[in-house]
């Protein structure tokens, strides 16, 4: 019996039935349940702000002819409900005939434990630890102006039922932690920001040593900033840190590795299959199996188990991310890339773990060989038209570069530029990867799903700064 319908009108049997009449004719499909619940908890000028909690329960039916997709879902799990949108569906594709093609191999591979993070631990213990980490980041000083900190979980069961009778399941735990500071000193105001996140209870986040971390780094970044002098513009070589930096490589470069955009032929990259498209050294896989990531799946959406996908393989393109419909109609396989934000939206291929891999150079090196540049730590918000990869990144942490040493902060720098040419700018890759702290969430086409990024230290030679200085 399926935990989805224990409190309806439906045996799993009449489900199985539904759904193999549904999808009888089609090339592909499934019901997709999902159960979810969330929670956030934000304290702000030294009291909790907010604190709320949420929960749903739904069913996705999807049925797939050619590339037309029929698509109905519902938070009322019932058999009059479902046998409505089994009927919506067949009327859509009702010209339609296809083969339905349900092979999906098989993977015991478990990359986080079943846990339930918001009932881990009692509602007083994160208020508790807020309360203590406003109180240790105001110790540091009276230039503490604002303290912003929160805890969010979330705890996602998926069911998916396929019409040989095939059930898959995942259980999905998520939590982050965040702290946000600002700065005051002679007048000039600065904030910094700072978070660590993935697929874990709240007991990792709530060790003493990791929050303060976290504290530690939001202020530091923060106090950097305040002493920072304008960033100068032009073009020039740019040293990219480790880590979180990679969230250039995830925006400008690996949505144009998505099937959906190189089927449809909007990738620049569509045509390009087994050529260079990035300099020598360069790896670039997407990979969902990275224990407790927030990137990592077990299986993805579709119920296919996830994978470490090469996509660049020394600067040479070996695959495209691929859900099950744009992988039919491209004529390859599935990457384990097909994923959707909740029950009540489509499949889409998307990023997972996207990360450059290790090559050879330290980051002293990379350093010394530039005589005039920036070394980009952090970046926060920006603008990317994903199928050309063109971008517009603002740098929240960066140093110029004299004479092969670091030197100053600096304020206020954008990189501008485009992911396939920077990739062949790309002429030194470092020997330090790094994960990113576990924050990102990536959007496409109006859904946002957790994913991850990371990458060693870069060294391009070729970029444009905008910058402030006069």
């Amino acid at each position: 019996m399926s935990k989805f319908l224990k409190n309806s009108d439906l045996e799993l049997i009449d489900v199985e039935n539904i759904v193999s009449n549904t999808l009888n004719n089609c090339d592909d499909g499934e019901l997709y349940l999902e159960n979810s619940k969330s929670e956030t908890i934000l304290l702000d000028d030294n009291k909790i702000k907010n604190s709320s909690y949420s929960a749903d329960l739904g069913y996705g039916f999807r049925a797939i002819t050619d590339e037309v997709i029929a698509y109905s879902h519902s938070n009322d799990i019932s058999k009059d409900s479902l046998k409505k949108s089994s009927e919506n569906l067949k009327d859509t594709l009702k010209s339609k005939k296809g083969s339905y093609n349900h092979e999906i191999p098989k993977s015991n591979n478990k990359y986080y434990k079943d846990l339930n993070p918001i009932e881990d631990k009692s509602q007083d213990s994160k208020i508790k630890i807020l309360n203590q980490v406003n109180d240790y980041v105001r110790s540091k000083g009276e230039i503490v102006r604002q303290v912003t900190t929160s805890f969010s979980g979330e705890y996602k069961e998926i069911e998916i039922i396929r019409s040989n009778g095939e059930i898959l399941n995942d259980v999905r735990p998520l939590v982050r932690f965040n702290v946000s500071v600002v700065l005051e000193k002679n007048g000039k105001k600065e904030t910094g920001v700072y978070g660590i996140g993935g697929r874990q209870s709240y007991d990792h986040y709530l060790d003493d040593q990791n929050w303060k971390h976290v504290c530690d780094e939001a202020f530091r970044i923060a106090d950097v900033n305040l002493n920072s002098k304008p960033a100068p513009a032009g073009e020039m070589k740019v040293v990219l840190g480790p880590g979180w930096p990679a969230i250039l490589i995830h925006e400008a470069i690996g949505h144009g590795l998505e099937g959906d955009f190189n089927r449809k032929k909007t990738s620049a990259f569509y045509n390009l299959m087994g050529e260079k498209v990035a300099s020598d050294g360069v790896t670039i896989v997407d990979d969902g199996t990275i224990n407790n990531r927030r990137g990592s799946l077990t299986i993805d959406d579709e119920g296919t188990p996830t994978e470490n996908t090469v996509l660049i393989e020394n600067g040479v393109l070996k695959n495209f991310m691929q859900d099950r419909l744009n992988a039919r109609l491209m004529n390859t396989k599935s990457t384990g890339s097909g994923r959707r934000e909740s029950y009540k939206h489509i499949v889409l291929p998307r990023m997972r773990n996207t990360m450059m891999l290790n090559g050879k150079y330290t980051q002293e090196e990379m350093i010394k060989s530039v005589d005039k540049g920036i070394f980009a730590v952090s970046f926060g918000g920006g603008q990317v038209d994903i199928t050309s990869g063109k971008f517009v990144f603002n740098c929240t942490e960066a140093y110029e570069i004299t004479n092969g040493k670091i030197g100053s902060p600096i304020k206020g720098a954008t990189l501008i530029g485009d992911g396939p040419s920077i990739l062949k700018e790309v002429s030194m890759v470092g020997n330090d990867m790094k994960l990113d702290p576990g924050i990102g969430t990536c959007g496409k086409a109006g859904q946002g799903v957790p994913v991850g990024v990371a990458q060693p230290s870069i060294l391009i030679n070729k970029m444009t700064v905008g910058g402030t200085q006069l």
